[in-house]
């Protein structure tokens, strides 16, 4: 199979990750990078073994590359989408996919007129843990999905990020920063959502840095950073999320879904691996492919994990959009799927201020599963 040239836009730290990542991935070339500071670029190309720093104009000139990995901060992500997309690249975002609802859309229409894909951040739903949990739900261990529950909750990123301002800004705060990955994961497991409510306050005005090397520097906080939000799943499910950046400590889980049998406990979606638990509501005999069958006592048992990709693995989204190049399939980390968490995110403060529940108006198709039996460095069957 022919490597898809890659040009990442964007050398900060998560860069790192993705560049880890994609160097497994025989589909994927990473031909070129750029960032506004040449040598953050330079020293990520001389880490990684890339062959050219350029600017931004001249990656995007390149008739080569075909997938634009776009790292750059959130407020410009739309602005590079749609350069890239004008380019006729196909582009991969970091999440979100853009901080307003209007720029989504305009990236997804430009990318249909241009016939281009667009895919967008967290991957970490097709990591070991999580397809081990979406097989658990679509084998039916739990039975019927009824309801679920998220919570990502921490006092925030002054005391340790170098420059979080951006984090305290419109774009910003617990929902956009870290929803993306807890409301994908629910729509890998459960599928799309049609209806919220939430209520979201600015719980504490002014933010002091204690972190080099801004420390004292204040923040005036702009954003929610405690947002309480109620879903109702087009499946059936109702959830329950909470995202703060305003709490110091807590013993809830990451997330939870209870079905009609028994209830399922998924790890951190922030991350690929995790143990996977499940409770059955009696001893029973539990006999799934792939999974070795025995009898479950009452209680919590942790399943093996069935699945590939264990490790950290941001960046198997943009493997999967060249592989999906290559083959004509759907990609699966798609720009649909990240308009519609972008939308379900910003439903949730809209409700807050109107005191009403929103309908979501977008739609995605919930991502297929990964085969379980994959090859190192493949991702198809």
């Amino acid at each position: 199979m022919k490597p898809v040239k890659v040009g990442v836009i964007g050398c900060g730290a998560i860069s790192s990750a993705y560049f880890n990542t994609m160097k497994t991935f025989d589909v994927l070339h990473v031909s070129a990078c750029a960032d506004l500071d040449r040598e953050r670029a330079e020293s990520r190309a001389a880490q990684f073994g890339i062959p050219r720093v350029c600017s931004v104009k001249e990656l995007l000139a390149d008739p080569e590359i075909e997938i634009i990995l776009n790292l750059t901060v959130p407020r410009a992500h739309a602005e590079i989408n749609l350069a890239a997309i004008e380019a006729s690249k196909c582009v991969y975002v970091e999440k979100p996919l853009a901080i307003v609802r209007e720029d989504g859309k305009r990236t997804l229409e430009a990318a249909k007129a241009r016939k281009v894909r667009v895919g967008a951040a967290p991957d970490t739903f097709l990591g070991a843990a999580h397809q081990t949990c979406r097989k658990l739900i679509d084998d039916g261990w739990i039975g019927r999905p009824v309801a679920c529950a998220a919570f990502m909750q921490c006092r925030g990123h002054e005391a340790w990020h170098a420059s979080p301002e951006f984090y305290y800004e419109p774009g910003g705060g617990p929902m956009f920063d870290m929803g993306p990955y807890y409301i994908t994961a629910l729509v890998n497991l459960l599928g799309p959502i049609r209806r919220v409510t939430g209520s979201a306050n600015i719980s504490i005005p002014e933010r002091t840095i204690t972190s080099r090397p801004k420390y004292g520097q204040k923040i005036t906080v702009t954003t929610p950073t405690h947002i309480a939000g109620v879903m109702d799943f087009a499946s059936g499910p109702v959830g329950t999320i909470i995202t703060s950046f305003d709490v110091w400590g807590h013993t809830l889980p990451h997330i939870e879904v209870y079905g009609t049998e028994g209830s399922l406990s998924v790890p951190d979606p922030n991350e690929s691996d995790g143990p996977v638990r499940v409770l059955r509501d009696k001893s029973v005999t539990l006999s799934v492919a792939g999974i070795e069958p025995r009898t479950a006592p009452r209680g919590w048992v942790e399943i093996a994990h069935t699945h590939p990709y264990p490790a950290s693995i941001r960046g198997i989204g943009v493997a999967d959009m060249a592989f999906a190049l290559r083959t004509g399939r759907d990609h699966r980390a798609n720009g649909e799927l990240a308009y519609h968490v972008l939308d379900v995110m910003q439903s949730f403060l809209d409700a807050s201020v109107t005191n009403a529940h929103v309908q979501i108006q977008s739609h995605c198709e919930r991502p297929a599963p990964l085969p379980s039996d994959l090859k190192p460095g493949m991702l198809d069957e």
